[in-house]
């Protein structure tokens, strides 16, 4: 594009007539294929990099080759993690040097000045994470170039393109999710069950569910439906590790020494764990019900994720396969363990329902204070400090345990 407020004699000859960058130019290609989106990344992958080097001078080659077969939705951290033989497997014709994290890192020490791709979401579908790359690059002096934007004009025109591009991108991500999301919710509603089966359980397919479609990549996978583990100890195994928890007020410690002590009758490959105990005894498939969206994977923290509240929790309409405990029990259980996990402010009280509640009778708070609070335990009534000692709360027990 021809300068038109240019001097008026021609002044070419002068050194400093034009800015040329000392260095040499030296440009990557970045590209990203995810497998959500049923793409084949031995076609996809070199199509990107023909449609890119289209942005290359005469004569130019890639410097490098950094792609991933990842979720757009993933932060750079997040991006090439799987084993170089996952990327064999996929026999992409094109040479992979890394991931879009391993570009960060490398476009400084390797002197990398243009980075080319297809299409901004090639890089990320979160328009923050595309942003922050695009950033971090210019602050290594790299220009960021992608092939679908408009060459020549203004640089506002260019950024607008590049900015609707973006926003497209993270507004077709959310889009994704939506669905994904509510398929996944019909998916829990219709019985079927998502993740390993818990311990008491096996998971089988379900013969009357509707086929699934043949997708380009052959047969999706087949819905399953939880039905009990042929070996019934695991089921007796299951009530009991959730009855010491509901009934006796036990902690995992306890619960693990007692079921560790008879192998024979609560049967497990390995050793009963803290992890296992607590999980089993949370876990509300264990009422019959089936339950989706209790964890939050993608939190944008690397190998942690994040339980949501109950209130999130996707139920199906009623129960869809074999109750190990009923509804109500399990919700006993959440109240026993959130009393333990309180410490001594919940625990002593929940030791008193415990005890009522073998007994018929039921604890229930008529008014409080600042400092005591007064219950009905049956047809008599108690008032206690809060919050309650230990050894007053001892001593309802055995008030109650001798009147039984």
């Amino acid at each position: 594009m021809t300068f038109p407020f240019g001097p008026p004699i021609d002044l070419s000859d002068l050194t400093n007539f034009v800015q040329v960058d000392a260095r040499p130019r030296r440009s990557a290609f970045v590209g990203r294929v995810s497998t959500k989106d049923n793409q084949n990344p031995s076609s996809s992958i070199p199509r990107q990099v023909a449609l890119a080097a289209q942005s290359l001078d005469e004569g130019e080659e890639f410097v490098g080759y950094y792609w991933d077969v990842e979720s757009g939705m993933l932060p750079p951290e997040s991006r090439g993690l799987a084993p170089q033989e996952m990327y064999d497997v996929l026999r992409v014709p094109t040479r992979r040097d890394g991931g879009l994290q391993d570009l960060l890192n490398h476009a400084e020490p390797m002197g990398i000045t243009h980075v080319l791709a297809e299409r901004a979401d090639r890089v990320a579908r979160a328009m923050l994470t595309s942003l922050t790359t695009e950033h971090h690059l210019q602050q290594a002096g790299v220009e960021v170039v992608y092939a679908n934007e408009p060459q020549g004009g203004t640089e506002s025109g260019r950024l607008r393109t590049r900015r609707y591009g973006q926003v497209e991108a993270e507004v077709y991500r959310t889009v994704m999710l939506e669905m994904s999301m509510g398929g996944q919710f019909q998916h829990a509603l219709g019985g079927w069950n998502h993740g390993y089966p818990p311990y008491p359980y096996i998971a089988v397919v379900d013969e009357n569910a509707p086929p699934p479609p043949r997708g380009r990549f052959g047969e999706a996978r087949p819905k399953k439906k939880l039905a009990p583990h042929p070996d019934p100890r695991r089921f007796d195994a299951s009530r009991e590790l959730c009855r010491l928890r509901r009934e006796e007020h036990l902690k995992s410690g306890d619960i693990i020494s007692i079921l560790a002590a008879d192998p024979e009758r609560y049967p497990i490959e390995g050793q009963w764990t803290h992890n296992l105990v607590e999980g089993l005894i949370a876990n509300p498939k264990l009422t019959g019900y089936q339950v989706y969206n209790r964890k939050a994977s993608r939190t944008g923290r690397p190998g942690f994720s994040q339980w949501n509240p109950i209130s999130k929790w996707v139920w199906s309409p009623g129960p869809v396969h074999e109750a190990v405990v009923s509804l109500a029990e399990w919700k006993q259980a959440q109240e026993v363990t959130a009393g333990l996990r309180a410490g001594t402010e919940g625990g002593p009280l929940l030791r008193i329902q415990a005890t009522a509640h073998r007994q018929g009778l039921t604890v229930t708070k008529v008014d409080s204070t600042s400092t005591h609070a007064r219950y009905r335990i049956g047809t008599r009534q108690v008032v206690l400090p809060t919050p309650i000692p230990d050894a007053v709360a001892q001593q309802i027990i055995e008030d109650l345990e001798r009147a039984a």
